[in-house]
């Protein structure tokens, strides 16, 4: 008989209007956890479904047999963010898996195999899709990066990670609330790992609300953990500052070579000196609330990966 994982692991599962996949979602993942590890427990975070994702929950923690399955139950519409910090807080393994959605387009193996690679040393190991990703990941992974430098790692489309307890911590110490998990995990010095996955079957899983709320996830996103914004107001700011500079060669070529209607020369030099001067101050504030985002919300003292002790 093969020995089972003595580790305690927790499996956090976002659910919102699954009626139709959480039931084999739930027993892949119940199924994965019974037959590799002596303790195990599921927390279902449902996220103000309006559907039967809840009853189907209940007849499926009847198949288990030593893992501990829970539900969640948000009051009202939180999000994938904010609903999935909820459930890792309750959580209690040495080790959470976090799944984002139910989605079933990767192979039951595939969650030992992140499992084992964070044996190795790796705080967090992360599940991406093989194959193009949408334009509109792509495009927002690609501007995250540019404007947020080298000072997170690598970020792509993941559909499930898991994270060692020690993460868990480390983020708990650096943020009060965690608006996008996986900036906030790039960023805590740990080391991480991506595995690629073959995609098994393509689901459409988002509804409308879901869609909605991950727009408005990107844009709070690039806002919160990178400088577009300030980058944003800075590329006006010049802008209009060279559109200042060429009006006042403009005026003055216009007030010497022709006749321009009285007042019509300082007009224009103010309007273009007045929305020049808009913008900077715009900037400047920009970056002063840019300043206190970092201080007050991304505010950490120091990160590093790991303690090596040499001599006893």
């Amino acid at each position: 008989m093969e020995t089972k994982e003595k580790n305690f692991i927790s499996a956090v599962i976002y659910v919102h209007n699954a009626e139709t996949r959480i039931g084999t979602f739930l027993k892949t993942v119940l199924h994965v956890l019974e037959e590799n590890f002596e303790k195990a427990e599921i927390i279902c975070v449902n996220d103000h479904s309006e559907d039967r994702s809840v009853d189907v929950i209940r007849d499926v923690s009847k198949e288990a047999c030593h893992t501990s399955i829970s539900v969640l139950n948000m009051s009202y519409f939180h999000g994938l963010e904010t609903a999935m910090n909820a459930g890792v807080d309750l959580s209690i393994g040495d080790f959470v898996l976090e799944f984002d959605g139910t989605v079933l387009d990767f192979a039951p193996e595939e969650i030992m195999k992140i499992y084992r690679k964070s044996l190795e040393g790796y705080d967090i190991v992360s599940a991406s899709p093989q194959g193009r990703q949408r334009l509109t990941s792509r495009l927002f992974y690609l501007l995250f990066q540019r404007c947020s430098g080298s000072f997170y790692q690598q970020m792509d489309t993941e559909s499930f990670r898991i994270l060692s307890r020690r993460v868990i911590n480390r983020v708990s110490s650096m943020n009060q609330s965690v608006p996008y998990r996986k900036a906030v995990y790039a960023s805590c010095g740990l080391k991480t790992w991506n595995l690629r996955y073959r995609v098994q079957d393509v689901q459409k899983a988002a509804d409308r609300k879901e869609r909605r709320y991950r727009g408005r996830l990107a844009v709070d996103s690039l806002i919160l953990f990178t400088e577009a914004g300030y980058g944003f107001s800075m590329l006006m700011t010049g802008m209009m500052m060279l559109t200042a500079l060429f009006m006042l060669g403009y005026s003055l070529v216009i007030y010497l070579t022709q006749k321009p209607v009285e007042g019509w020369t300082t007009t224009i030099l103010f309007l273009s000196f007045a929305f020049f001067g808009l913008f900077a101050v715009l900037t400047i504030i920009v970056k002063y609330l840019q300043i206190l985002v970092n201080l007050v919300f991304k505010r950490k003292r120091y990160s590093f990966e790991s303690i090596e002790k040499l001599t006893k």
